[in-house]
């Protein structure tokens, strides 16, 4: 009898790591193990190069994708390994590749990390493929973790809304009345932004507890031209990236000030466009006796956490590992439960979420040994 073991990898727009995670999704939800591998620097160096057009594109992607791939199967079999798992009793891994673009706008997204060579190299089957797989039905592949909140999370006496914080923030609304649909869509940057920023200026990955947001303040022309962007005020479906989101947007609108801030007042304007983004599109749905449950890398910055507290009142705020899964795991944990809805030929999308034209199982599949 099957042990259905999944394994899910996700690699977000962050770039901070390999999440890989095994899970038992019968008789009910279980995390097994997790592990988290870094990216090197000389891999996340050629990842972020591809981001923009360049020069011998194809040539680069090619060899990268191959490297992410053995990279992607390194993840799991150390998850294997270092957890004493039996390989014969995982069903399948579910791997989300690495975006390199997500282009809504003309129904293209790519996330590379040849899951032929996780197949290969670990022996599981593997599905991936899923943002592509809701874009041939229409959607705009993304977000595709409401379904997956909505099995998990869902409470039949309390409305509660997910906000997931990783490079982009996405939120997914559910009403405790079971007749409501599940909603669901991108709110704008998460982290991507501060990381950006921070990096520059500081040379660090992030900007741990939002420290180097909180000695600086929000600029108030600088907060209203970045809110000024048409997609905040865009009807859902939505979705976005780093190809509206990045440094170049930034030095855009920076450009066009009176006086030039202070580098940390910018980062401390970036942490105010995040929450005040998040927190009105949750407001906007004006949803009584409300949860919200913060998950992915962003749920750990204190001061961004403080400032949606304060937008947010007075409604209740903590993370997911208030409802038994912590918050660094939910992603990865998404995609291993999209592996198990696609080989069992069940949904894993969210039409009205998406934009897509029906309900589809998302993965492509390449088998295993």
């Amino acid at each position: 009898m099957s042990a259905q073991i999944y394994i899910g990898l996700m690699s977000g727009t962050s770039l901070d790591s390999i999440d890989a995670v095994a899970v038992r999704f019968k008789p009910s939800f279980e995390l097994i193990a997790f592990h988290s591998e870094p990216i090197p620097q000389v891999i996340d160096d050629k990842i972020r190069a591809l981001f923009t057009p360049g020069d011998n594109e194809i040539e680069q992607l090619g060899r990268l994708d191959l490297e992410l791939g053995e990279l992607f199967a390194s993840a799991a079999n150390k998850l294997i390994k270092y957890h004493s798992l039996n390989p014969d009793q995982i069903d399948a891994i579910g791997s989300h590749g690495q975006t390199i673009r997500h282009r809504p706008d003309a129904q293209f997204t790519l996330q590379i990390g040849d899951p032929n060579s996780v197949a290969e190299l670990t022996g599981i089957t593997t599905v991936a493929d899923f943002r592509r797989r809701d874009m041939a039905a229409g959607g705009q592949g993304a977000p595709l973790v409401p379904a997956f909140h909505n099995a998990l999370f869902r409470h039949t006496d309390k409305n509660r809304i997910l906000v997931n914080i990783g490079g982009m923030a996405n939120l997914t609304i559910l009403e405790a009345d079971p007749t409501k649909p599940i909603l669901g869509y991108d709110t704008g940057p998460g982290n991507v932004l501060m990381d950006s920023w921070i990096q520059r200026h500081l040379q660090k990955s992030y900007d741990a507890d939002g420290r180097w947001a909180n000695s600086g303040k929000a600029v108030p022309e600088l907060l209203n031209k970045l809110l000024a962007l048409p997609f905040f005020s865009e009807v859902p479906p939505k979705s976005t990236g780093r190809e509206q989101f990045n440094s170049h947007w930034i030095e855009q609108i920076l450009s066009s000030l009176t006086s030039e801030p202070q580098p940390e007042d910018v980062q401390a304007t970036l942490l105010e466009l995040t929450a005040i983004t998040i927190a009105d599109a949750i407001n906007s749905h004006q949803l009584d006796d409300l949860q919200i449950y913060l998950c992915g890398g962003g749920s750990h910055n204190r001061q961004l956490r403080a400032r949606l507290i304060s937008l947010l009142q007075p409604h209740y705020l903590g993370d997911t590992s208030e409802l038994g899964l912590d918050p660094d795991w939910v992603e990865a944990a998404a995609f291993a439960w999209l592996a198990y809805r696609s080989l069992n030929r069940e949904s894993g999308n969210v039409p009205q979420v998406t934009g897509a034209k029906g309900f589809r199982p998302l993965g492509a599949i390449y088998w295993g040994q």
